[in-house]
């Protein structure tokens, strides 16, 4: 009987670990491409340029349409260069804060810091999105392959050992309910309101 009752809490576990794993990837995408936009418009204002519109879709690449008359390059490195530096941020304040989640942040930070390092620094060599609109503007393809090589692997870094924290290893599955419920809930209240702009 004590051997049913530990395979259903492992199989359990597996569940909750699963819903962990897949909301927080799911969230970290989404919320990635949240911050990359939120980048290129508040650079955009500072810079005196005119935002015309922002897409974001849990279902399409997200991207701002703004106008490049006064300060073109700083709208464009808004994205990718805010948008590895406020989750850092994010990070920070969750460790001031002590929060019991803060792995979250830093999955986080490491995810957006490894998604636009490897946008500019691959994207420098095919000349795609903001790496080829950078190169159009004057800006050497060396900057942006040096950012990549800087972002993506100081992404990889904060990932490294946070692998027990979703379960990984001899936790054999083993997470917070609590974080497992949280990221699902984000992720699907994210899903919804970008739903609903989308359609206006």
């Amino acid at each position: 009987m004590s051997g049913v009752i530990l395979v259903a809490r492992v199989g359990c576990g597996r569940v909750y670990q699963g819903m962990l794993i897949l909301s927080t990837l799911g969230l970290s995408w989404l919320g990635m491409q949240v911050v990359h936009e939120a980048g290129h418009v508040l650079l955009a204002w500072a810079g005196g340029e005119t935002v015309h519109r922002v897409i974001l879709h849990p279902l399409a690449f997200s991207r701002t349409d703004s106008s490049h008359d006064h300060h073109p390059l700083l709208v464009i490195w808004g994205g990718p260069a805010l948008g590895a530096l406020l989750p850092l941020v994010a990070l920070g304040l969750a460790k001031l804060a002590r929060a019991g989640g803060s792995y979250l942040f830093r999955f986080f930070a490491g995810f957006c810091l490894l998604a636009n390092g490897l946008y500019l620094g691959v994207g420098s060599f095919q000349e795609i999105g903001d790496a080829g609109d950078l190169i159009r503007y004057g800006t050497p393809r060396g900057v942006l392959f040096a950012f990549g090589l800087v972002a993506a692997p100081l992404g990889l870094y904060l990932w490294h050992g946070i692998g027990p924290s979703f379960g990984l290893g001899n936790l054999e599955g083993r997470v917070s309910r609590r974080a497992a419920h949280g990221t699902l809930a984000v992720l699907g209240v994210v899903v919804v309101v970008e739903l609903l702009s989308s359609g206006r």
